[in-house]
């Protein structure tokens, strides 16, 4: 029966113009109105509609009042429940679509705004494929999350959605469909293992050394040492002069990651390659920059840097 349906439905689609009208990409905010939610019965729907239909014809034959009653009561709250569904959907407002980060090969998690407007949306279900996330939407913002399935780099569009509930009794299917014009950006797999970057010569000071604000311990004055570091309240208790000893945090080697000292592999290796560099490098912290074709990143670290620095990977051409 569900099988039978969903041919008759897209066979629907394919003919009638309205139902595809929907379909192509539009700029956000999105807000379904009367044009744009359909409803059918449900299997359940169409049985139980049989049988008032029998219980109709029993109670006129055998003039029951009783049993017409009951069939009309059934009837008007079938009917009631047809406009409860088209309800659960009209109004609803798509107001921004925010996604994620994902590297290719795994699934990108975005996350759909939903504004219920000026009543209630109980149990909606926003559907992708086979994926299924369901979800109530108030006055104000909702949050839906749905996976991604991603296997290349690059910008991607978002496919069309459907939006669908069979609430509150089971006997209708209302649904529509949205199609955000919005795309997402997937970063490219780095590569599994290789060599470390080519780093510049000592000469270049490829270490940064910098004084450290902590005082480790107190020492003995050895000369050359700076005048503004002897403890002189501590050598009047001495015979010595005592000096300050000052932390020295351990030196980091800055990774300046070049896309054209790659030339000898493929555009696909570089970017491969100069993926997995970065990642390691945010890993531990280690202070990078990064020059590919029409963009160049200065030295930085931290998650933001990481973010730009792949961004600008996945975009190359």
């Amino acid at each position: 029966m569900l099988a039978t349906f969903r041919r008759l439905q897209d066979w629907a689609e394919r003919r009638l113009p309205a139902l595809t009208r929907y379909k192509r990409p539009e700029s956000l905010p999105i807000v379904l109105h009367r044009r744009r939610v359909y409803i059918v019965p449900t299997g359940f729907g169409a049985a139980f509609t049989v049988l008032l239909l029998v219980m109709l014809l029993g109670s006129l034959n055998y003039a029951n009042n009783a049993a017409l009653l009951l069939t009309c009561l059934l009837g008007a709250a079938s009917v009631a429940s047809m406009l409860i569904a088209f309800r659960s959907l009209h109004g609803l407002r798509l107001n921004a679509v925010r996604q994620g980060h994902a590297i290719a090969g795994e699934p990108l998690t975005f996350q759909l705004v939903f504004q219920g407007g000026d009543h209630a949306h109980p149990s909606m279900h926003a559907q992708i494929g086979d994926q299924l996330a369901l979800f109530a939407a108030s006055a104000g913002e909702t949050l839906v999350s749905l996976d991604l399935p991603t296997t290349e780099r690059g910008w991607h569009p978002l496919p069309r959605m459907k939006l669908w509930s069979n609430w509150p009794l089971g006997m209708f299917h209302a649904w529509s469909w949205i199609h955000p014009d919005h795309a997402v950006l997937i970063w490219p797999r780095p590569e599994t293992g290789g060599p470390p970057p080519v780093l510049p010569g000592d000469d270049e000071q490829r270490h940064r050394l910098h004084q450290g604000e902590d005082i480790v311990a107190l020492r003995d004055y050895r000369p050359g040492d700076p005048m503004r570091h002897i403890a002189w309240k501590s050598s009047a208790r001495h015979h010595n002069l005592l000096v300050k000893d000052f932390e020295q945090p351990e030196s980091q080697e800055e990774w300046r990651l070049d896309w054209r000292q790659l030339s000898q592999l493929a555009t696909e290796a570089r970017i491969a390659r100069l993926a997995r560099w970065l990642s390691e490098a945010e890993a531990v912290g280690r202070p990078s920059s990064l020059w590919v074709p029409g963009e160049e990143i200065g030295l930085g670290h931290g998650r933001s840097h990481y973010v730009r620095c792949m961004n600008a990977l996945a975009q190359l051409p």
